[in-house]
């Protein structure tokens, strides 16, 4: 989903210059013998608050799909970006990449000194399956422990904003209520990021797709959240973040919602709507 998003992003944007410093390949987690990293691109004059892109499309990630043009409109405005890669379906299902996920933000936060931001001026974007990561991450944060042996451990993995691009957002009622998606013949080869086994239950597979549904996690504490999508978006229905922004709306959360007229599912919406972006995270996370 979001590799072809990507690629037109880099298309539109690629006249820029890349006035922007990166660190390439830091490791915010080891396991199983493999490590995932993320890339830093840091602006010239940082204000303090930093924004992280979680590259996903179909809960696949990629270090080829890390994206300066992305970045390069933020660090333009004093944001520092983190491009974050994490552990792919079908070897890691989504609740295995949340936890991943969570390690990241709790890293940067620790080294928030390292980085020049503020620890506490840090939101989180994607699109698709990089929305739906991002508003799990903001509806599933944990505290840190200050006993932890770990300093990484010490600091909690919320975020303070949230930018979500055509995300799922609700898998007990997808693009109707009362349908779960894993039937859908589109949607077959993202399937395995949900764990799902061949002899689930009906019960099993419904506590799964509500497990993984970031409008279960919606709550007045939920942070500022900022919904984009395009009314021809033919993979993922807009009333994914209809729902959730009617939740979103009940539980007393600031938010917005964007529709893009005539747009689908793909980087022209990104495009279309990188001022809004700006503007919700100079709201959100100060200038």
């Amino acid at each position: 989903m979001m590799r072809r998003c990507l690629v037109l992003v880099v298309l539109l944007l690629s006249s820029l210059g890349f006035a922007q410093e990166r660190i390439q390949d830091v490791i915010y987690l080891k396991q199983a013998g493999s490590a995932f990293t993320f890339d830093v691109f840091k602006p010239a004059k940082p204000t303090g608050a930093a924004v992280i892109f979680i590259v996903s499309g179909g809960w696949f990630s990629s270090h080829d799909s890390i994206n300066p043009a992305f970045a390069k409109p933020l660090t333009d405005l004093g944001y520092t970006v983190f491009e974050v890669v994490h552990g792919s379906q079908p070897k890691y299902t989504i609740p295995e990449i949340v936890v991943q996920l969570r390690r990241a933000v709790r890293v940067i936060r620790a080294d928030a000194k390292k980085y020049g931001i503020d620890p506490n001026r840090i939101g989180v974007t994607g699109g698709s399956a990089g929305g739906h990561l991002s508003l799990m991450l903001g509806g599933t944060p944990v505290a840190g422990n200050p006993e932890a042996k770990d300093p990484v451990e010490r600091v909690g993995s919320e975020v303070q904003s949230v930018v979500a691009f055509f995300p799922p957002t609700d898998f007990m009622n997808w693009g109707k209520p009362d349908y779960q998606p894993y039937d859908s013949p589109v949607l077959q080869i993202f399937m395995p990021a949900f764990g799902v086994k061949k002899d689930a239950t009906a019960d099993e597979r419904t506590q799964i797709a509500k497990t993984l549904s970031p409008i279960t996690y919606v709550t007045s504490k939920f942070p500022p959240t900022l919904l984009i999508h395009g009314d021809k978006d033919m993979l993922v229905p807009i009333q994914q973040s209809q729902v959730m922004d009617a939740a979103l709306a009940k539980a007393g959360v600031k938010h917005d919602f964007i529709t893009v007229p005539g747009l689908g599912h793909d980087g022209a919406v990104v495009v279309a709507k990188m001022a809004d972006v700006i503007k919700w995270f100079g709201e959100t996370l100060g200038k």
